[in-house]
């Protein structure tokens, strides 16, 4: 379906995210993966969307230097936004059962950004969910941290996982965002881009 596109340019996927490399290939993306070690860092004045979107970007500067008129270039960050403070990847365990604690019997945000740049443009898109938890037990929380170990997942879970299945009440908004790329916006963008 974007055949126009792909004929013009090279997919570059910055992200070693397993999910958002299968989005791509779900949708018939060729695209290759190319890494850089880039420190994720943001200015704590820096509220909601504002960070993802910051750091898509920052994820996106190595690519500068190198990026070829026929190459386009995406990058991606997800936080879990919770009562007017960010919960991004925990550090550890307890780290983890903190952040699961804290989600438990309420509403949170996930919020998505994505930046798709070419040595033309920068364009930065990002989209919001609402997550509504019920009450998850302690061991509940233990038993899904020891199993699926989620420290690579901003907010420390996954909502395709064991603890989406028992815990997520409802979401208001799209629910590949949550995973961790709003996929649909993604696609519209790259349908619209010249």
């Amino acid at each position: 379906m974007l055949q126009n596109l792909t004929n013009k340019y090279s997919i570059i996927l910055a992200s070693a995210s397993p999910r958002r490399q299968q989005f791509l290939k779900d949708l018939n993306i060729p695209f290759t993966i190319k890494l850089f070690d880039v420190e994720e860092v943001y200015p704590n004045t820096l509220v909601k969307n504002e960070i993802p979107e910051y750091l898509s970007i920052l994820k996106s500067k190595p690519f500068d230097a190198i990026l070829k008129d026929s190459e386009l270039v995406i990058t991606s960050d997800t936080i879990v936004w919770h009562q007017g403070s960010p919960l991004e990847k925990p550090k550890n365990a307890e780290d983890a059962f903190q952040m699961l604690k804290k989600l438990s019997g309420n509403m949170h945000e996930v919020i998505t950004s994505i930046c798709i740049k070419t040595t033309k443009f920068t364009k930065v898109i990002s989209d919001t969910t609402k997550v509504y938890f019920t009450n998850i037990t302690d061991e509940e929380i233990q038993y899904y941290i020891k199993n699926f170990k989620p420290f690579d997942k901003a907010g420390s879970y996954g909502i395709q996982e064991w603890i989406g299945y028992i815990g997520v009440e409802k979401i208001e908004g799209n629910y590949f965002n949550v995973m961790g790329l709003p996929i649909h916006k993604l696609y519209e963008a790259l349908k619209n881009i010249e």
